[in-house]
């Protein structure tokens, strides 16, 4: 058995029950961050642009702006049904860090916009080594 086998079969087999609630929790979250996002596109559109850290071109940046809204929309639905947890999850990885990054938790003083993202990231992390959960579509369509 190759390490990620090993990974989701210890996954699988240590999750409380309890800590489904927190997948769902963060499934809400990410989803309700996507509606804002859609709803104010522009709001995420300026915050990305105005950090300098690369020079993205107009369109580059609305297909980013538009797969930010479209990743937490649909992975904050898989994650809180808890279906293809594991998938889900690491593509919000990427996102999440780059908004860590972006609310600035390593400029001095810390933003404290920062903590929900960093929150967000650490139970990513956490989710696409537990997975899904006894309290899930995942496994209520295996049995």
């Amino acid at each position: 058995m190759n390490l990620v086998h090993k990974i989701e079969n210890w996954g699988d087999t240590h999750h409380p029950k309890a800590l489904d609630l927190i997948r769902i929790a963060l499934g809400v979250f990410l989803l309700l961050k996507g509606v804002a996002f859609m709803e104010n596109t522009t709001y995420l559109k300026h915050l990305i642009d105005d950090q300098n850290i690369i020079d993205l071109s107009p369109d580059v940046l609305i297909v980013l702006v538009y797969y930010v809204t479209f990743a937490h929309l649909v992975g904050g639905v898989l994650i809180a049904l808890g279906i293809l947890t594991r998938l889900a999850s690491i593509i919000q990885i990427p996102i999440v860090l780059g908004a860590v990054f972006l609310t600035g938790i390593f400029q001095e003083p810390i933003n404290t916009m920062a903590w929900p993202s960093v929150t967000a990231l650490i139970l990513l992390v956490v989710f696409t080594v537990l997975g899904s959960g006894p309290i899930s579509l995942d496994k209520y369509l295996s049995e």
